[in-house]
């Protein structure tokens, strides 16, 4: 009893889900069921086959329209089939080319980093050879200098800010060989010392400038550890704001020069640069009246802009004064010579 129940309901529920076609063709099928069981149960054969053939022709023409139904459906499905393998086979192309373009692309980036990472080695040995052969310059330059003098405490470093051993050698051999009365240096340091020691073998006296007054006793503590403060002497003076050719510079207090006159070397190692653009290029209008009449300025630092522009603008601007054309390490050389203004 179950069983028919749950088919019932199967069936019940398969006739309520058939569409309004299905219905009429079943209630059709039905009734032709109806009439050929009613013909035949009267007596009316004749009746009764043709409605079976009726019947008969209605499930031939079901199976007919069933089948082009499914034949549909098949071509259906085939057409289907055929535009996902296209969509298949273009995103195989697509991504056969994705690859192809990424594989080319990598090869191009590995050439180029195989050209940098040679170019680099190559520089870093060229670099190496030239940081060797400097290195070599400043050994041979060090040992010169401890020959030529002896120190009574150690020397402070050179480098870095400070000047380097080759042109130490080349600043005292000016010394040497000109003989300088009076020397001024903008900017104190380990060169102070270097100096002091050559002042004293060859005679002349030694005036330096700092603007940092920490750094100024540094300097001092040196020249009385090396015994030099009978030839040389630091004094502080405070950057001001000073105007040459209509500019505004931060300079030394121009009060402490006061009392020179007739400086035979001029040495150009300050203000720093971190104080200003053009930091030192004021030096000759304010010291120009104060040289001797014959007098050598020497600039620090000459391979930056600011400093080659400096030159050319003393040179153009200040008569007598001749760039000489021999650069000292980072230095240039000025000749001063008032003779040949008045000439």
């Amino acid at each position: 009893m179950s069983s028919l129940t749950r088919f019932g309901g199967r069936l019940a529920g398969r006739l309520q889900s058939l569409t309004r076609p299905q219905a009429i063709v079943l209630m059709l099928m039905l009734a032709l069921v109806a009439g050929i069981w009613t013909a035949a149960g009267s007596g009316h054969l004749g009746l009764a086959t043709s409605l079976t053939a009726v019947l008969l022709l209605g499930v031939l023409l079901g199976i007919l329209h069933l089948s082009r139904w499914m034949g549909g459906l098949h071509r259906a499905n085939q057409a289907a089939s055929r535009d996902l393998r296209m969509v298949v086979e273009q995103m195989q192309r697509r991504v056969v080319a994705t690859v192809e373009k990424e594989r080319l692309t990598a090869g191009d980036r590995h050439q180029e980093l195989t050209r940098t990472v040679t170019r680099g080695l190559r520089q870093n040995g060229h670099g190496h050879d030239l940081l060797l052969r400097a290195q070599s310059r400043e050994f041979e330059a060090m040992f010169q200098l401890f020959q030529e003098f002896t120190p009574r405490a150690p020397m402070p470093s050179s480098g870095d800010f400070a000047l380097n051993p080759t042109d130490l050698l080349d600043l005292l051999h000016i010394i040497r060989v000109r003989r300088p009365a009076l020397v001024v240096e903008l900017g104190s340091g380990t060169s102070t010392v270097w100096l002091g020691y050559a002042l004293e073998k060859n005679g002349g006296r030694l005036v330096s400038l700092d603007h940092d007054e920490d750094y100024a006793r540094r300097t001092r503590e040196l020249l009385e550890a090396h015994g030099l403060t009978a030839v040389a002497e630091v004094r502080v003076a405070p950057l001001a704001d000073l105007t040459a050719d209509g500019r505004t510079y931060p300079w030394y207090d121009v009060e402490q020069l006061a009392d020179l006159r007739g400086i035979d070397l001029l040495l150009i190692d300050g203000p720093p640069a971190a104080t200003g653009p053009d930091a030192r290029y004021p030096a000759l209008h304010v010291l120009e009246n104060k040289l001797a009449p014959v007098a050598t300025v020497v600039l620090d630092d000459v391979n930056r802009p600011d400093e080659q522009d400096a030159v050319r603008r003393w040179t153009e601007s200040i008569a007598g004064l001749k760039a000489d054309p021999q650069l000292i390490g980072r230095h240039a050389v000025l000749s001063y010579s008032r003779h040949s203004v008045h000439a």
